[in-house]
């Protein structure tokens, strides 16, 4: 068994554990998102940074995190200032915290895919478009169709962690 299976395998989480897990993944979106800027900003945007929300599933205490994440990448590789900090740190909460609830009401966990999508969706575009001039519902439409790959392999990820450790069970 390798030393990640045994490191997920133990579900009671201290907390340095739970910060450690945090720094690992909000740093592990910070470098997508660095690796993937030229198509992950602006008013047609493919995050495939997004897929790394579906952790919220598989840890729960991943849904600040993933804000700070979130804030952090807008505010340091977005350029389109304050509102998108804000709006940034404001949805990866809503999102982290769908993906996180669908484990909680012991729902499918293929579920964790409309969390990413909608939330991504419906919420970005409220201080997206004002920025852009972009029309809001261009923006729902877009910025849906463009999370859904990265949705589907969140899903695809932690399903392959949970089937290979006791954390999705």
């Amino acid at each position: 068994m390798s030393v990640l299976a045994r490191f997920f395998m133990n579900t009671t989480y201290t907390k340095t554990r739970k910060i450690t897990i945090s720094a690992l993944i909000a740093a592990s979106y910070f470098a997508v998102m660095f690796a993937t800027q030229g198509f992950s900003f602006g008013a047609y945007q493919i995050r495939i940074a997004t897929a790394i929300y579906a952790f919220s599933y598989l840890f729960p205490f991943l849904v600040v995190p993933m804000g700070l994440a979130n804030a952090l990448s807008n505010g340091l590789l977005g350029g389109l200032g304050m509102p998108d900090i804000i709006g940034g740190f404001i949805v990866g909460i809503i999102i982290s915290g769908g993906v996180a609830l669908v484990r909680k009401c012991k729902l499918p966990m293929f579920l964790v895919v409309f969390p990413i999508i909608l939330g991504s969706g419906f919420i970005v575009p409220i201080w997206l478009s004002p920025i852009t001039g972009v029309p809001y519902w261009a923006l729902v439409v877009n910025i849906s169709i463009s999370q859904i790959a990265p949705s589907i392999l969140g899903y695809i990820l932690i399903r392959a962690i949970s089937t290979r450790t006791d954390i999705g069970q």
